[in-house]
């Protein structure tokens, strides 16, 4: 993990705030993962499992749920990051709402 080494750190041992952001990314991406099978698993999954696999309907369920979070998760980073442009810097109030 060429990444993690800094050029910066003496000897080029290991670059912690590289480790630390690479970290957390993991961590975010964990989270939206067990926040996307929680909530397409709840909608489109009968708890009375007859077969071993998804049939058609639970697979296009689960499609679109997918689909519909990541565009939801798209949209709201847009309105967070218009809103931090639009930010007062000298308050560092924002207009955000959804």
């Amino acid at each position: 993990m060429s990444f993690l080494r800094g050029g910066s750190t003496p000897g080029g041992g290991v670059n912690h705030e590289r480790m630390e952001m690479a970290i957390n990314e993991i961590e975010m991406i964990t989270d939206v993962f067990n926040r996307i099978v929680g909530s397409c698993h709840s909608k489109c999954i009968s708890t009375r499992y007859a077969e071993g696999d998804l049939n058609k309907g639970e697979s296009v369920c689960i499609d679109r749920c997918v689909a519909k979070f990541f565009e939801v998760n798209k949209k709201v980073g847009e309105k967070m990051q218009n809103a931090g442009a639009n930010a007062s810097p000298a308050t560092g109030a924002s207009s955000f709402s959804l």
